[in-house]
């Protein structure tokens, strides 16, 4: 089957999120993740959404949160059925006209016609489809001559925050969590014009005795994850959904039911010295989820049989800070670490299971399948070590 043309993406280029308390959510993201805040929405963007908004960023990183006001406004509706998460991807396109008849040949599911807003010699088209993503919508956008962020979102004239010491360069990749996955697949593919990019298959399970198979057929952890790519642009999703034996004990099923449905666990942030960034965001008092110490007394020999040999980074270094190493090349690898999921940072059900990942790629395209492995299987490990599993 020939590739399907091109809708002229550009990039990913910003997380629109719903949550609560947007106060919070400046919080985090100025004071906490250094980003800058560039914009809020305007008074009438606020009456007639429903909701107020502020624009945060950092490199060609963007995120945008919005929190309802009343009863009516799409934060409301979304926050109604969902805890804090994301409601919406925008993707910078090349000519919107054009995607937009794109996918409706292609079965996409437009919101509305498209919508176009026009400045001082610049012109805003925008136009959004609904996704099997649950309620995640794509929102694509074409700027032409565009001065401002988007429209009805009033630029502050001196930027909160620090804008970006810990040197956030651009959104590397999309998570998202389903009961069955395939769906997505097949609609990234046929609609969207995606391709597959790497896959993994995996249950801690699989490297466990029969005995002890036996004896814990309740429990473990397992996946299978596809990454699908836009090969023009390089925007990459990562999806995942949970794998026998023990489906509903998986992480990924638990996502499901705290989400109270399918949809985007995580967005992977660039940059290019994570240990500076992790350093930096630590003493910022940034909380990031734990990882074992048996994961760094095994990591040289798993090293050594992927192929990947020396580090430029002291292993100790990496315990100290946390932060994962994996690939399957000698010399190509990549350093990855997660933040706490909101609903953990702030003991709060509803400020949901999303998170962060910062990642920083030396040669490496992967995905860190043998993290996801060896992080599992060694949570297990001191779990029952502790006599928890």
């Amino acid at each position: 089957m020939s590739p399907l043309p091109s809708l002229g993406i550009v990039r990913l280029e910003a997380l629109h999120c719903y949550v609560h308390d947007l106060e919070r959510s400046r919080r985090f993201y100025t004071e906490r993740l250094d980003l800058a805040e560039t914009a809020v929405s305007g008074e009438r963007l606020t009456r007639d959404g429903g909701q107020r908004s502020a624009l945060f960023e950092a490199g060609d990183v963007r995120v945008l949160c919005s929190a309802p006001l009343g009863p009516g406004g799409r934060a409301a509706r979304w926050l109604r059925l969902h805890p804090d998460g994301i409601g919406s991807l925008v993707f910078e396109v090349e000519d919107a006209a054009r995607a937009f008849a794109l996918l409706e040949e292609r079965g996409g599911t437009p919101t509305s016609d498209p919508l176009t807003f026009q400045d001082d010699g610049g012109t805003f088209r925008t136009f959004a489809i609904t996704t099997p993503f649950g309620d995640t919508t794509f929102r694509f956008v074409e700027r032409r001559g565009w001065g401002g962020p988007y429209p009805g979102l009033e630029p502050r004239p001196a930027p909160r925050g620090e804008r970006n010491r810990f040197g956030f360069t651009a959104i590397d990749h999309v998570t998202s969590n389903f009961r069955t996955m395939k769906p997505a697949l097949l609609w990234l593919e046929h609609v969207l014009g995606f391709e597959e990019f790497w896959e993994v298959t995996f249950h801690t399970q699989d490297a466990a005795g029969e005995a002890h198979r036996a004896r814990e057929a309740a429990h473990g952890s397992g996946l299978a994850s596809v990454v699908m790519r836009d090969a023009r642009s390089g925007v990459r999703f990562a999806n995942n959904e949970p794998r026998r034996p023990a489906f509903r004990a998986s992480q990924i099923h638990h996502f499901v039911e705290d989400q109270r449905g399918d949809g985007i666990q995580h967005a992977a942030l660039a940059v290019a010295d994570i240990r500076a960034a992790v350093r930096g965001l630590r003493a910022r008092g940034v909380e990031f989820m734990a990882t074992p110490g048996s994961y760094y007394d095994l990591l040289p020999e798993r090293l050594r049989a992927t192929g990947v040999g020396r580090l430029d980074e002291p292993i100790e270094e990496l315990r100290a800070l946390g932060v994962l190493v994996d690939g399957a090349a000698a010399g190509r690898y990549l350093l990855q670490i997660f933040l706490r999921e909101a609903a953990g940072l702030y003991q709060e059900p509803e400020a949901g299971p999303f998170f962060f990942e910062i990642i920083q790629r030396k040669g490496d395209q992967g995905f860190g399948a043998g993290n996801f492995r060896a992080l599992f299987e060694s949570i297990e490990r001191e779990q029952r070590q502790e006599g928890r599993a």
